[in-house]
């Protein structure tokens, strides 16, 4: 079984991941680790934080011989430059739209820094560097992920009639991983004018993932469906509030002719479907056709122009805490979309072909690949 965990405060010393469960013989690149850190300290709207001071890389701990797994647990450090969690003051006015209030009165804190500094979606940096090890892992098999954003507040880029390979190739050096230019020079505008009074922007990204063999997953029981496990993934991302597989909520809209993907069959390609609104997959299992998710982001709740709050000590009312911030997270939040997805296909392709070496699961792999050939 493959699993994760994280420890580490937005400004402690580091943040560290531990993944448990990937197979003996898989080959890590570091670099390919570095690059989706990078990644994810990119896009246009991020803070000085990211693209200052912070320059995340990644050190293996454990796990590997050679720079390849051995099949035991490995051990992921991200360490931070701006560690002075210990000089920092405390914080007495809560965020609305954040932890910080409600991580007050869970936990019994009387200082709000105690929650918000791992709340912070720093915490994110250590689930992309543990994603990266997962998606080196499909890419043994030949499968691919990717994420851009498709809005920024009411902006809408229009890229549903892209393949995977125009997107993948559209997004490699945009500001906000949008394929759409023309939208995204609008995006970026709306930023600089939202920045401008101290405010945030929410958006949407998706996360597309080709190559996907059919049955992973599992209908028999409601805890093994895969669209269940994914949406819970990214609902865990920091700000997002609302999951669309395939057409989504669009769905509800139309009739079941206008939404089913219809089947049908050729010698040379097998059973296949015209189009694609399920998103890949159907009954908790895919289908082999891409899996297409998309994530709805909130504005981030951290507002130079702060909202008004409380002060938990004395009760009066008074401006919410200001921290360093974004303005917007969009890009971002898709590579770390990215990463949640890549481990929980990973986990599901375990689960169908084995975890103990990368040899086995191969085999298993080719094996089920051509009986399903039908």
């Amino acid at each position: 079984m493959l699993r994760f965990l994280t420890a580490g405060e937005s400004h402690g010393q580091a943040l560290v991941a531990i993944l448990e469960g990937m197979p003996a013989g898989l080959k890590v690149d570091r670099k390919k680790i570095d690059a989706n850190l990078s990644l994810r300290q990119a896009g246009y709207g991020r803070s000085r934080r990211q693209s200052e001071i912070e320059k995340d890389r990644v050190e293996i701990l454990a796990g590997l011989k050679g720079g390849i797994t051995l099949g035991s647990p490995i051990a992921l450090l991200i360490r931070n430059r701006d560690n002075t969690i210990e000089k920092l003051p405390p914080v007495f006015c809560p965020r609305p739209g954040h932890a910080d209030l409600i991580g007050a009165m869970k936990y019994h804190h009387k200082d709000l820094r105690c929650v918000l500094e791992r709340a912070s979606a720093r915490e994110t940096a250590a689930r992309v560097a543990m994603g990266a090890v997962c998606k080196l892992f499909l890419e043994e098999f030949n499968v691919e992920i990717l994420s851009h954003t498709v809005a920024i507040s009411k902006i809408q880029a229009h890229t549903a009639s892209l393949s995977f390979s125009q997107i993948k190739s559209k997004t490699k050096n945009s500001p906000l991983r949008c394929a759409d230019k023309k939208a995204e020079k609008l995006m970026i505008k709306e930023i600089d004018s939202v920045k401008k009074t101290g405010n945030s922007l929410g958006g949407v990204f998706e996360v597309k993932v080709k190559n996907v063999p059919p049955g992973l997953g599992s209908y028999v029981h409601c805890d093994r469906r895969l669209d269940g496990k994914l949406a819970a993934a990214l609902m865990s991302i920091p700000s997002v509030k609302g999951i669309e597989i395939g057409m989504g909520f669009e769905c509800a809209r139309k009739t079941g002719a206008a939404v089913h993907d219809e089947i049908f069959y050729k010698k040379e390609k097998k059973f296949y479907r015209k189009t694609n609104n399920a998103g890949g997959l159907e009954g908790g299992v895919t289908n082999g056709e891409d899996i297409v998710i998309k994530c709805a982001l909130k504005p981030i709740p951290t507002l130079i122009n702060a909202l008004s709050s409380v002060d938990i000590n004395t009760k009066k009312s008074k401006r919410a805490s200001v921290q360093r911030s974004d303005v917007c997270v969009v890009p971002a939040a898709g590579v770390i979309g990215q990463a949640v997805t890549a481990f929980e296909i990973s986990c599901a392709f375990l689960e169908k072909f084995g975890s103990d070496s990368m040899k086995d699961i191969k085999n298993a792999f080719s094996f089920y690949m051509k009986e399903i050939s039908l």
